[in-house]
């Protein structure tokens, strides 16, 4: 692998523009035979992941980090959809697309020891995604925090950071 590339973005909020932006993005990465790494949350993360999987069916391409194991992350999106956050066809999703990224590659997920996912697991898990990546590419939909967060840890280490803003 020639370099990883971080990829953040918002999970509340995406729409055409920023899904063509971040699937051209990660196309022109795997194809530069680099690989991307991300934190496995719907939206940004989503897309990205959905796309290299296209490009690199083998998922060796692919980092995904979660805050918790993979069970206790999937119980947690199911949760997020019985209170109505999130519907029960997003967590469905999300859940089947990082189980079908594990089973083709058992090293593309890797798993935090945290136990809840809450702001506290999420900032960590959003420093391992910057600590196992050479770059930074964020999609920020309306100064999401989170992607800030990234964004603000990728220009501490210091690494090259390119940021796409989007108001939705």
């Amino acid at each position: 692998m020639t370099a990883w590339v971080a990829i953040s973005g918002s999970w509340r909020k995406t729409d055409e523009s920023v899904e063509k932006d971040v699937r051209e993005a990660v196309r022109d990465i795997i194809a530069a035979g680099d690989g991307i790494v991300t934190g496995g949350a719907l939206g940004v993360d989503y897309i990205a992941t959905d796309e290299a999987l296209k490009c690199d069916p083998a998922a060796r391409q692919i980092k995904i980090i979660l805050p918790t194991s993979l069970k206790d992350y999937a119980n947690h999106y199911f949760r997020r959809a019985d209170e109505g956050v999130i519907t029960q066809k997003q967590a469905r999703e999300l859940v089947d697309q990082l189980t079908a990224v594990q089973a083709r590659n058992t090293q593309a997920v890797v798993e935090m020891d945290y136990k809840a996912c809450n702001q506290q697991s999420y900032y960590a898990r959003n420093s391992k995604v910057i600590e196992a990546a050479d770059r930074l590419l964020a999609f920020q939909v309306n100064e999401s925090a989170g992607t800030q967060d990234a964004i603000d840890k990728a220009r501490a280490r210091p690494m090259p950071v390119t940021c796409r803003k989007y108001s939705l």
